[in-house]
């Protein structure tokens, strides 16, 4: 099975908008990893995601706003030799961006960045009340790098690559 980059930036977007959630990874006091699903909206190079205002990624990301986030999409089993373990994989294609939280404090940002989150989840128009607006963190991630990959492809799969 091959892994190959895949660079091209239409289909690197076409995985992060297939993925229903990303996880997150922001580092602990004591620089242990702290990972979290959450939902998410993506445009222009930025991930927008949202929390409640208290807790522990919360309080973590004031503290260490350097995070890395993951998205993966398509998982099917594959394998070459069905009888061989060692042939077998995952195959899916994934995204790993790093970036620093900005936490989003201006109300018609944060507007804005919800509207994505919710477009990104259902074609319902949406609105959202004052305070639940005022109540809610957003934070916008500028990415300051990203790779993409295609896993568990087969030589036949590799169209010439």
């Amino acid at each position: 099975m091959k892994t190959i980059d895949i660079t091209d930036p239409k289909e690197i977007e076409s995985v992060i908008q297939s993925c229903p959630y990303c996880m997150v990874g922001i580092t602990d006091d004591e620089g242990n990893p702290y990972v979290v699903p959450m939902n998410f909206a993506y445009a222009d190079g930025v991930v927008y995601l949202h929390s409640g205002p208290t807790g522990t990624k919360q309080a973590l990301v004031k503290r260490r706003p350097q995070v890395c986030i993951t998205f993966c999409h398509g998982h099917e089993l594959v394998w070459m030799h069905e009888q061989m373990a060692c042939s077998y994989s995952m195959k899916s294609r994934s995204v790993v961006c790093r970036g620093r939280v900005r936490l989003v404090e201006d109300m018609a940002e944060k507007r804005r960045a919800l509207d994505l989150m919710m477009r990104h989840y259902t074609a319902a128009p949406c609105g959202y009340s004052e305070p639940a607006v005022r109540n809610v963190q957003v934070w916008a991630v500028k990415l300051d790098s990203l790779s993409c990959r295609s896993f568990g492809l087969r030589p036949s799969e590799l169209g010439g690559r």
